[in-house]
């Protein structure tokens, strides 16, 4: 009885000890949400006034070297995947901190934390939470069996749609927030095909940084170059005539990212032929009724709530207030998410973080900055200044955008694309000022947005949504490594920039005797890109071209 008594007692304290504990981890959630949500508005800029509080000091002559050594170390550790990419993107920042140090009046704490790019990590904790919650709905394996189904069992054609898909959400939010919901799709029908998820995530990824270029809210680069060279920002310089909107993105940049939307689908299908290629055949009904909603109610209230932050995403851009922005947001959205499905467990959801991802990017963003006041980046932008500088008057627009859109692509896949164009900004707008170079401020942005944002193709930490992907495939025990990610990113993203190189040279670095010229060769480039869809499309595999137009000869 003695027993059996010390059992219960030790039960009773057990659960109480239990909601001591849960209500203790609910508090310390809840209050450091707040503290986020109270911070954003404070750090939200810090890729373009990083260290805002620290005055770096002289740089020796030995920093920029020991810059590119810590680089070159931190892509070899994973590159070769000594380490995991969160402690190698660590240790790289931890380096880059002494080593400020060593050269004396290094940074504090406080310093380094405006570092960090509190926007990502804000978004990306947000939308973990909420993307959690509706993997709960059964929404994502319903999304799946859809896609499944138009696809008519064809691998490539599934592929080529979640694909299309993925570009096209990614103009229209951003394609770090895409990726958090087309991956999980992506995730689950894998399982339910019984395929390789890697091929499919990696080709995703691949269109989300592409379709993400041609807007401003599309890719975090060209929000940077939106916000610095917005009528607001240049409203007391001479540039403020040349300043860009919303809309010039679209004008400048969509048109360029259609061009190569089609060839980069070819280059695809010939690069993951292995995986992309083939057939599984099922029963669409019974997949339906296997895979159909589960949870109704959770789905409506859940919903409805991702539906209002999607819109506040797209109007965010056009309401300028400390405290809006896609952080705040998504944030914002989780928290009455949780109020309103779980308000009494939230464990669960925050065990859904990829807290792996989160310590990379903060391990990358103070690395990446702390090599920028070492003095690397700098040196990267005085080279392609001095070389702008030396081309003659009439080649001078043309040696500009070429210099921009290929050395920000190259920079971009091997420096986190965030960063860099924090810092490559200032130097367009002093290109554009310069009264010798008399540069126009449009083309160079232009050039600057294509090269970083399809760069950002090139590795596997050239750009935020990579990163995101990389982390959801390995939560599900797909490892995306390196090489693997190299082998397809780097060859599209030379193929995308060449497409990019003759738009950019037609329509700003050649002189024509009229502008109708330039558009109707850019029309002509589109329509013929676009003609090509129904070839690149067919799956010309002889398992797929066997398959009948509605396919129920298998049973799940």
């Amino acid at each position: 009885m003695s027993d059996i008594f010390r059992g219960n007692v030790s039960r009773k304290n057990m659960i109480r000890g239990t909601r001591y504990g849960s209500l203790g981890k609910k508090l310390i959630f809840y209050s450091y949400l707040v503290i986020i949500l109270l911070y954003l508005p404070l750090t939200v800029s810090a890729e373009s006034s990083s260290g805002a509080n620290w005055t770096p000091p002289d740089m020796p002559s030995w920093s920029v070297p020991v810059a590119l050594g810590i680089l070159i170390l931190v892509y070899g550790l994973i590159v070769f995947e000594v380490v995991h990419r969160a402690l190698a993107a660590s240790l790289g920042g931890i380096a880059a901190v002494l080593s400020l140090h060593l050269v004396g009046g290094g940074p504090d704490l406080a310093a380094i934390m405006t570092w960090i790019d509190w926007e990502t990590i804000g978004l990306l904790i947000g939308m973990m939470v909420m993307v959690d919650i509706l993997s709960k709905t059964g929404l994502f394996e319903w999304a799946a069996v859809q896609a499944y189904a138009q696809s008519g069992g064809s691998i490539w054609r599934l592929s080529f749609i979640l694909c299309t898909i993925t570009a096209v959400f990614s103009a229209l939010l951003d394609n770090v927030t895409t990726i958090l919901l087309i991956v999980p799709v992506t995730i689950q029908i894998s399982k339910v095909l019984e395929i390789d998820p890697v091929s499919l995530i990696i080709a995703e990824v691949m269109f989300s940084n592409i379709g993400g270029a041609a807007t401003q809210i599309g890719d975090p680069p060209n929000i940077i170059i939106g916000a610095q060279l917005s009528a607001q920002s240049l409203s007391s310089t001479q540039l403020a005539s040349q300043s860009i909107g919303f809309s010039d993105f679209i004008i400048h940049v969509a048109p360029a990212v259609v061009i190569t939307m089609i060839p980069a689908f070819w280059l695809l299908k010939k690069l993951e032929v292995k995986g992309l290629s083939g057939s599984r055949i099922r029963n669409i009904e019974l997949l339906r009724i296997k895979y159909g909603i589960k949870d109704v109610d959770l789905l409506k209230k859940s919903g409805t709530i991702l539906i209002f932050v999607i819109l506040a995403f797209f109007a965010h851009s056009q309401f300028h207030h400390p405290l809006l922005s896609v952080a705040t947001i998504a944030i914002g959205g989780a928290v009455i998410m949780l109020l309103v499905t779980s308000p009494h467990r939230v464990e669960e959801q925050l065990d859904s973080v990829e807290w792996t991802t989160i310590i990379f990017f903060a391990g990358l963003f103070i690395m990446i900055h702390g090599l920028e006041y070492m003095g690397l980046i700098d040196r990267i932008a005085d080279l392609i200044s001095n070389t702008i500088a030396k081309a003659s008057e009439e080649n001078r627009l043309m040696v500009a955008i070429l210099l921009l859109l290929w050395v920000s692509a190259i920079a971009s896949a091997f420096i986190d694309n965030i960063p860099y164009t924090a810092t490559m900004v200032p130097v367009v707008i002093e290109l554009a000022l310069d009264p010798e170079l008399q540069l126009p401020l449009g083309p160079l942005a232009w050039a600057l947005a294509l090269g970083a944002c399809l760069g950002g193709n090139g590795t596997i930490i050239g750009a935020s949504a990579n990163v995101v992907a990389a982390g959801l495939a390995e939560d599900s025990g797909n490892d995306i490594s390196f090489n693997r990610f190299f082998r397809t990113g780097f060859p599209i993203m030379l193929l995308t920039l060449a497409i990019a190189t003759v738009y950019c040279v037609i329509r700003y670095a050649m002189d024509w005797p009229s502008n109708i010229i330039p558009a109707a060769l850019i029309l002509a480039l589109a329509i013929a890109s676009l003609s090509l869809s129904p070839m690149v499309y067919k799956d010309e595999s002889p398992s797929a071209l066997a398959l009948p137009r509605e396919f129920t000869t298998e049973s799940e």
